[in-house]
């Protein structure tokens, strides 16, 4: 008797344990219960849809056409402070896209470093942009910008990081740098990180249960934000938000979570392997990193701009976290990468 109930107490824990690890199905946009389109979005060869937004002056006369590339948790409502007088001084064409799973942008199961690069590829063919483009990324919008400058520098004419995701498992890094810079996050950061690196199917579980704290951004935790961050943040917050109610709306797991497996994950290059995209001088590749950026230390960033001499590193004494979002830094981002 003993016996079939041990096996039937295992067969419901194992039951109870499949269903805390396996991540909830994705609402699809467009599907018939998951949320409406409402954005323009174009069809990529595999089937899937990238919802996107267009600024600027018009493509036809665009002198400089840019990709801009959100961060964790942002969208193609994105709106930087970019001076309406500089977008017509120097014709610029803005093309924001949400990432896959964000947004209005389908789902990828197969979301990966490398996928990245070709998704922003084909968006460009597919609104024939041009054979070259500008990239900006920005925050966790670093790592696809990596991937392109590694898949597609053929496509580049420049590429700015501004406050770059760095991945603490990248082998150029010293060891004991990765392990400091990672030690200067907060406690619970650290794990959601180590988790999404060493033990992905870990991971849905771990950003979803209630006995060890999880990502500082997502619980509120205002202590990773620098003073001038906070001064950001708090105009930020007193301005209209257009498309925050849709960046999670297929799931947060397709959202949030595969951003960060992707990027904590294990990639098939770091960034000493990737060689100058413009060795005759044609474009330039700029990395912007805030002083007092609690986010993202500056270590590691400052690191690869030695490493890799063709990088432009600008390092911004009172900067943090979030100083893209200052009208004068916003427009020196955007004159280095286009006037530099």
């Amino acid at each position: 008797m003993i016996a079939p109930i041990a096996v039937a107490l295992a067969v419901g824990l194992l039951g109870l344990a499949y269903r805390a690890l396996k991540p909830p199905p994705p609402k699809i946009c467009g599907s018939p219960n998951g949320p409406p389109v409402s954005s323009p979005r174009v069809k990529l060869s595999d089937g899937r849809h990238l919802a996107y937004r267009e600024f600027g002056v018009s493509k036809e006369e665009a002198r400089h056409k840019i990709i801009v590339i959100h961060g964790f948790g942002g969208s193609k409502d994105l709106v930087l402070p970019i001076p309406q007088e500089l977008i017509e001084e120097l014709k610029i064409y803005f093309l924001h896209f949400d990432r896959a799973g964000y947004g209005e942008s389908d789902p990828y199961p197969s979301r990966s470093v490398k996928s990245e690069a070709f998704d922003i590829q084909e968006l460009a063919d597919k609104l024939e942009i041009g054979s070259k483009f500008y990239i900006i990324g920005i925050s966790m919008g670093g790592y696809p910008v990596w991937s392109c400058l590694k898949y597609i520098p053929h496509r580049l004419l420049g590429a700015a990081l501004v406050v770059p995701f760095v991945n603490y498992w990248w082998p150029c890094y010293p060891a004991n740098l990765s392990i400091e810079s990672l030690a200067r996050l907060p406690r619970s950061d650290q794990w959601v990180f180590r988790v999404a690196h060493y033990a992905p199917w870990l991971f849905y579980w771990w950003m979803t249960q209630k006995w060890f704290p999880s990502l500082s951004i997502l619980s509120g935790n205002t202590a990773i934000f620098s003073p001038k961050d906070l001064e950001i943040l708090k105009r930020l917050s007193e301005a209209s938000s257009d498309g925050q109610e849709k960046i999670q709306q297929q799931g947060v797991y397709e959202s949030l979570h595969r951003d960060i497996l992707a990027g904590y994950g294990k990639w098939e290059f770091n960034p000493l392997d990737v060689d100058d995209p413009f060795p005759n001088n044609e474009g330039s590749v700029h990395i912007w990193q805030g002083y007092e950026d609690k986010i993202i230390p500056l270590k590691l960033n400052r690191y690869l701009s030695e490493k890799l001499p063709w990088i432009r590193y600008h390092e911004v004494p009172d900067g943090g976290h979030l100083f893209i979002f200052e009208s004068n830094m916003c427009e020196a981002v955007l004159k280095a990468l286009l006037m530099g």
